[in-house]
């Protein structure tokens, strides 16, 4: 049986319409498993659900402000004497929070100059790029219906590939730093292939796989950080020389400013996640398998070959984040702590994102706005960072609880609406 081929006139709808075909045609052998069901809605919800993850969670960070506050407690003690004084003082406390966050994060109008006062949103394009580019290689292997957990061990291993090239290889200026970002991205999609193979070979579970192989990248490059390898040598830190200048993500605004080259490469790398999966046969075929593995399998579609070449796919976007740290964020040398949550917070953005690569790029700036932000909150307002935490488990939760949003802010359930018109 030959294998479906995608529409030429790159039509999403008719593509869509292509798959469902192929899943109600499956279904009549094999109803698809709860599992498979809970997975689909919660990495493939619409964007209303993902928005009001977002507000729910800032709301109940905003309760949780002003109940850590000394001057709200202070203000509660005499709540029926004055409560003016209670509501004044919850006001000033989770609007300085949130005004702080802003003003860290995207535009601080207390400078004198335009460049200096959106700083604060380079700052957090800086911990967006990474998260965009290891949360697209998340959100794609859930359009394959894999759980990609090891993107830990992804950047870990891409990181030592693109660290080494770029400390150890002599190569003109733009030929280097190209060269050791398509080490980092071969070195992440290696180690992402290895569960996608595991996978296909043997029917062993990606969770259970891509977490065992975050422990063994870790100690694996730690012991590397150690030797003669990766060590910088004369030095008995477990860290590496730093990146040559000839391989290094040169700034995009000048001195002063940490935004670099890698968020270009990073917004090229979205446009050709949106590409593979929207417009490429292989994104046919992804998504075939991701909304029926049965189904894809009856149509011909080789489904353990693609789960393999989406955890390479997943592994290389890893592998990408890893190069634009190494070679343009932390280009004075690396430990093996250079994944810095990364790869689990990726997790979240994909989630966020809900596994579209659009999606995932807006979650990117959003989670690096928190990260950008949560400093300067701390700073100004001695509210301790653990809240901007708190606030980013509160959007997995809700995400994770389609149901529960939808019941806080009263919302039909899906295909609520077409049963009432068709009754």
């Amino acid at each position: 049986m030959s294998e479906p081929t995608p529409h030429k006139s790159g039509d999403n709808k008719s593509d869509e319409a292509a798959l469902t075909e192929g899943v109600e045609g499956s279904e009549t052998n094999q109803e698809t498993s709860r599992w498979t069901t809970a997975f689909r809605e919660i990495t493939s919800g619409n964007a209303l659900l993902s928005v009001l993850a977002v507000v729910l969670a800032i709301a109940i960070g905003g309760v949780l402000i002003a109940l850590t506050d000394a001057d709200v407690q202070e203000a509660a003690g005499y709540f029926f004497a004055r409560p003016g004084d209670l509501f004044a003082a919850i006001g000033s406390a989770v609007g300085g929070a949130y005004l702080a966050l802003f003003q860290g994060s995207i535009y601080d109008f207390r400078r004198d100059d335009f460049l200096s006062a959106i700083k604060p949103l380079t700052q957090t394009l800086v911990f967006a790029t990474p998260l965009i580019a290891a949360g697209l290689g998340v959100a794609i292997a859930f359009r394959v219906g894999l759980f990609n957990i090891g993107g830990r061990g992804q950047i870990l291993v891409g990181a030592a590939f693109a660290g080494y090239a770029s400390f150890t290889w002599e190569l003109p200026v733009f030929i280097h730093v190209v060269v050791a970002v398509l080490m980092g991205i071969i070195g992440g999609a290696l180690w992402g292939a290895i569960a996608g193979l595991l996978k296909a070979r043997t029917g062993a579970h990606e969770v259970i796989v891509t977490i065992m192989l975050n422990y063994v990248a870790y100690y694996l490059i730690s012991f590397l950080l150690r030797t003669d390898v990766l060590k910088n040598p004369g030095s008995n830190n477990p860290k590496t020389p730093p990146a040559a200048d000839t391989a290094v993500l040169s700034p995009l605004l000048g001195d002063g400013f940490k935004l670099h080259w890698g968020f270009i490469v990073v917004i090229a790398a979205t446009v050709l996640a949106w590409w593979l999966i929207d417009r490429s046969a292989l994104g046919f075929k992804f998504r075939a398998v991701g909304l029926n593995p049965h189904a894809a399998r009856v149509a011909g579609i080789k489904v353990e070959r693609l789960y393999v070449y989406a955890m390479l796919v997943a592994g290389a976007y890893a592998g990408l984040a890893a190069s634009t740290e190494v070679l343009g964020t932390t280009t004075s040398g690396f430990t093996s702590g250079v994944d810095a949550g990364i790869g689990f917070d990726a997790i979240t953005v994909a989630l966020l994102g809900r596994s579209t690569p659009w999606g995932t790029f807006a979650a990117g700036i959003l989670f690096g706005a928190f990260k950008a932000g949560g400093f300067t909150m701390q700073a100004s307002q001695s509210i301790p960072i653990d809240i901007v935490l708190v606030v980013q488990s509160l959007i997995v939760l809700f995400i994770a609880a389609p149901p529960l949003v939808r019941a806080v802010f009263r919302l039909p359930k899906p295909g609520a609406r077409a049963k009432k018109v068709v009754s």
